[in-house]
């Protein structure tokens, strides 16, 4: 998963040295405010600029420490009253240096504590509040990015264990048949087979991308269709209607056949004048599939193939994790017929 802008090394680096540039060049920034406003700027000891400068990298380092160190290892393991400790502790070093750098650098005048408060204090809170907030909101992110290509990865393995349970019970029929067609030496064996073989060099290698082409998923249900005339001969009539087309529209593999397998599955057994109708077409981006049979509520002689098909219920699942809202869904049954039509926006 491509990682967003604003988490790029690159980016973080720049904002991390933007935000200490302006940090840093603040106080030379409202220096002439100050000396407006200051009747005795010009008598400012000029070993201040010194100490002010010094104890910026004290900031900078009281921000990546309590970023790095005191957050995760105390305040995130609730140890609260340890974590106020370690800020009171750095603030009393950052006064312990103040108090040193001011002894090196200033001569002539008293150090007074109320002073340090005055000025130091706020930049310490600020600090504390700047880090802690860069912080949470640095895991924030990155727990969101887990999450997002957690859950990218589980649907993908959803999505390969729904299509991977396309039944391999019409394959085993398929192969009664043709060794049926050896035996009698039948012309149309050679035919057969290289569909077959088209057939599973489809469901081998194609399935294993994201998108195919709308007409390598056609191809693949013709070729399908065939085989399973093939497989019924004269005892069922099967009318396709399987329209192309020269836009090269693209679709999850194998999205299409579980209702086409469904009709055969339950269009078959003691039905009369057994009839399977299969139409697709594309009009305005929006791809129009239908698929019905006719059906015998009192066949309970057809044997159920536990592994025959992975059902319309998983069907649906994947349409609602592959297109959410971008597809319309209707299954009917009346008078004899079961009727699944489709409607699915293309890209």
């Amino acid at each position: 998963m491509s990682s967003k802008w604003y988490t790029r090394r690159w980016v973080v680096f720049g904002m991390h040295v933007l935000f200490w540039a302006v940090f840093l060049a603040l106080p030379f920034l409202l220096r002439p405010v100050a000396e407006n406003n200051a009747s005795h700027a010009d008598e400012k000891p000029f070993g201040m600029y010194y100490l002010h400068f010094l104890k910026n990298f004290l900031w900078i380092a009281l921000f990546y420490f309590n970023t790095y160190f005191l957050i995760p290892v105390l305040f995130y393991q609730k140890k609260y009253g340890r974590y106020i400790i370690a800020l009171l502790s750095s603030l009393l070093f950052v006064w312990l240096a103040d108090r040193f750098m001011f002894a090196l650098f200033i001569e002539g005048f008293e150090y007074k504590v109320r002073n340090f408060l005055f000025f130091n204090l706020p930049v310490f809170i600020f600090i504390i509040l700047a880090s802690t907030a860069f912080r949470t909101i640095r895991d924030r992110i990155i727990e969101d990015s887990e999450k997002q290509e957690k859950q990218n990865e589980n649907l993908k393995t959803e999505l390969s264990f729904l299509r991977s349970q396309v039944s391999p019970h019409f394959m085993f029929n398929i192969l009664n048949n043709m060794v049926a067609l050896a035996r009698k030496k039948s012309d149309i064996l050679e035919p057969s087979l290289i569909k077959l073989s088209s057939l599973l060099r489809y469901m081998l290698y194609e399935t294993d991308e994201d998108k195919v082409l709308l007409d390598k998923e056609v191809e693949y249900l013709q070729s399908y269709i065939d085989l399973q005339r093939l497989r019924f001969g004269k005892n069922m009539q099967i009318n396709t209607e399987l329209q192309q087309t020269s836009i090269a529209y693209t679709i999850e593999p194998m999205l299409l056949i579980p209702f086409v397998e469904n009709a055969f599955k339950h269009g078959v057994g003691l039905i009369e004048n057994a009839q399977i109708d299969i139409n697709l077409k594309v009009e305005k981006e929006q791809l129009f599939f239908s698929v019905r049979n006719k059906y015998n509520d009192t066949n309970t002689d057809e044997p159920k193939d536990k592994t025959s098909g992975i059902g319309l219920a998983n069907v649906k699942r994947r349409l609602n994790l592959l297109y959410h809202q971008d597809y319309s869904l209707t299954i009917d049954k009346k008078d004899g017929w079961f009727t699944v039509s489709l409607q699915l926006k293309l890209h």
